[in-house]
């Protein structure tokens, strides 16, 4: 005799739900993201299993969602309506659930974080391991770039910088104010000069090392005088997309290179970068993170940024610098 066992109904309506969740889930990547594939590779499921949960979904409402070619995807006008009270479910499902989670104090998951170069590797990545072994069902995911991110169409829960974000749509937890320097090696000031003040760096024609990237502007610090925060238009030969970089330019006395102090403590009190232009320094530099507004209830993206914020705040914020200092 055979024995048939048959789901139970309760087993059948919590399948529905989930389902019909992990089909909002995609239709929301795949408006954020503009491309099926794009979604796809972000929500780690296969062009095809994309493509079928959006399907399933504008059957279940009974309208089309997107206008699809073989070249192009767009919103609809009903697409456009249902993506905004998507979100707002998508924000409560996942508030709940961070709530429960938080009871547990035993986050999951991939983290997924950005940062710029010289933040990642001195601040960021060094501390990672501790935070991992603190919650060891976490998984970090450290991606570390001076170029511009972007939270939404890179899938990051998290993104470390300096300066101030031009999405106002992100929410941003401010770190520190971070004291920044401009340094030179003793051989190109033997060479070339000391320079007191901005007016100086720009009439003396001084080879300025910059940080450029895609979109950047051209060249100006802004450095603080007597009359207050005044801007000067620099020049200089030498370019780059990493910090880093700079600095070592910076110590093999190619230029003078604007750095935070905790970047280049170490070379300051050993001596092979000397800070100019002290009479006008630059102004300090905001450091500070940013998440999305999804992100903002999720336990393992607040612990971490708690725990970063604890680790490095004090040595961001450090205003000395020289034998004997720390930073």
């Amino acid at each position: 005799m055979f024995r048939y066992i048959y789901p139970r109904p309760s087993s059948i309506k919590k399948n529905r739900i989930m389902s019909y969740l992990d089909n909002i889930r995609t239709f929301v990547r795949v408006y954020e993201l503009g491309s099926m594939s794009a979604a796809g590779r972000d929500l780690r499921i296969s062009p095809a299993v994309t493509s079928s949960r959006i399907s399933q979904l504008e059957e279940h409402l009974g309208v089309r969602l997107f206008q699809r070619t073989t070249r192009s995807l767009a919103p609809t006008d009903q697409g456009k309506t249902f993506f905004g009270a998507a979100c707002e479910v998508l924000e409560a499902v996942e508030n709940a659930e961070a709530q429960v989670i938080n009871m547990t104090d035993n986050p999951k998951g991939s983290l997924y974080v950005a940062a710029p170069l010289g933040v990642g590797r001195r601040l960021i990545a060094p501390q990672v391991p501790g935070f991992l072994e603190l919650y060891p069902e976490v998984r970090m995911r450290l991606r570390m770039t001076d170029r511009k991110v972007d939270l939404t169409t890179e899938g990051l829960d998290l993104a470390f910088f300096l300066g101030h974000p031009e999405d106002s749509n992100l929410r941003i937890r401010k770190i520190a104010d971070v004291r920044r320097v401009l340094c030179a090696s003793p051989d190109y000031i033997a060479r070339r000069g000391h320079p007191q003040n901005g007016d100086a760096l720009v009439s003396e024609g001084h080879e300025c090392l910059n940080l450029r990237f895609p979109g950047a502007t051209e060249f100006q610090w802004r450095l603080v005088t007597d009359q207050g925060p005044k801007r000067f238009r620099v020049a200089g030969r030498y370019e780059s997309d990493d910090g880093d970089v700079l600095t070592d330019w910076a110590l093999a006395g190619h230029g003078i290179a604007m750095k935070p102090v905790f970047e280049v403590t170490d070379h300051l009190q050993d001596g092979r970068l000397v800070p100019v232009c002290e009479d006008t320094p630059p102004e300090p530099i905001q450091m500070a993170c940013l998440f999305t507004h999804r992100k903002r209830q999720d336990p393992k993206t607040r612990l971490f940024m708690e725990y970063i914020i604890e680790k490095i705040s004090d040595v961001v914020s450090a205003d000395r610098f020289g034998p004997g200092a720390s930073a």
